[in-house]
């Protein structure tokens, strides 16, 4: 399996100019979503917060639009808040808010989703993700366990999608396994791995900077890398014989990375464990779609090419351990550096 899955890392290194080095430069992560909280605090008066990443598209500027009747009660209070710029006001709306519309502009232009938070003073919370598709949010009557499922399957699916750090660890994984058989166990290890530590840092139990987290993720994708660039056939090392383990083991250091994104946003309070469990089908469901992709890839190139070409290629074995480590290293240095800079220490 291993041998068969090698040349979909150098077709794909191919890519790596104009796809995976420009998310490499942004930190794998380019763009978090921002955040529009709005809280009724009575009749007709609500607080707003508006969270926007610090990190955005040159020129890109994306502005929240509340209802016609709901106007500004003063200036806005700007403040910086980790990697994140937050803006507070207040409005005074002369309707209820059920039935109106929420927007947001500029979003397909910034290329950050956007979480939307409204608290009404009754008790009735709701929670939807805007995108470039959907970029009004109609408030209901009454908030609906399916719109939270949906708003954070498609939060979850795009985090990892847009995640290549992540990504290269999972082909990563999938060129050191032999069987597909492994293949399976590998990925599961590291779901599992990463749901728990996701879970942890997510509801509070666990917290664990990010600059550091980010560091040590970037560290455990070179290590993939030089356990690609071993001959297997010289040492079995225990990557190699248990190669489940190490998934798990660095899926639990994953965890807290994707954890990041979604604490940027925050959980339903009277949903939490839905939002939560949608975010983690999200994102498997996003690793499976890269891992299908992938395979996909390879049976098409060699269908196309009567697979001559790539025999010849796979036998270069240390080409996705370049390929992959190149990345991983640019990664730990710009990350360490963060880590330096914010004086950050590393756990």
């Amino acid at each position: 399996m291993a041998r068969l899955l090698r040349p979909i890392l150098i077709v794909l290194a191919s890519l790596a100019g104009g796809v995976v080095l420009p998310a490499a430069e942004a930190g794998a992560h380019p763009m978090a979503p921002a955040l529009l909280e709005i809280v009724e605090t009575g009749a007709g008066t609500a607080d707003v917060k508006w969270k926007t990443p610090a990190n955005q598209v040159p020129g890109a500027r994306m502005v929240p639009k509340l209802p016609a009747h709901c106007a500004a009660n003063g200036e806005a209070n700007e403040r910086a808040a980790g990697t994140a710029v937050v803006r507070t006001w207040t409005v005074d709306c002369s309707k209820p808010l059920p039935g109106s519309d929420i927007e947001v502009h500029g979003i397909a232009a910034s290329k950050a989703d956007v979480v939307v938070r409204l608290a009404l003073a009754d008790g009735r919370v709701f929670n939807t993700v805007l995108t470039s598709d959907n970029a009004v949010f109609r408030v209901p009557e009454q908030a609906r366990a399916v719109d939270v499922v949906r708003s954070y399957l498609e939060l979850g699916f795009e985090h990892i999608l847009t995640g290549a750090d992540h990504l290269v660890f999972v082909l990563g994984l999938m060129l050191l396994v032999s069987t597909g058989r492994a293949l399976v166990l590998t990925v599961t290890a590291f779901t599992v791995g990463h749901s728990i530590t996701l879970s942890l840092a997510v509801l509070g139990v666990v917290a664990i900077p990010s600059a550091p987290v980010e560091a040590l993720i970037a560290l455990s994708i070179l290590l993939v890398a030089v356990e690609l660039a071993r001959a297997p056939d010289r040492h079995r090392t225990v990557m190699r014989r248990f190669p489940w383990m190490m998934a798990f083991a660095f899926g639990l250091l994953h965890g807290f990375g994707f954890a990041g994104a979604l604490s940027e946003v925050g959980l339903p309070a009277n949903e939490i464990p839905l939002a939560l469990l949608s975010f983690n089908l999200g994102i498997e469901a996003g690793q499976l779609t890269f891992c299908a992709v992938a395979l996909a890839l390879y049976g098409l190139v060699r269908s196309l090419g009567g697979g001559h070409e790539l025999v010849r290629l796979s036998r270069s074995r240390v080409a996705a351990a370049y390929v992959i480590g190149t990345l991983a290293s640019f990664w730990l240095i710009d990350r360490a550096i963060r880590v330096s800079v914010t004086g950050a220490g590393i756990l």
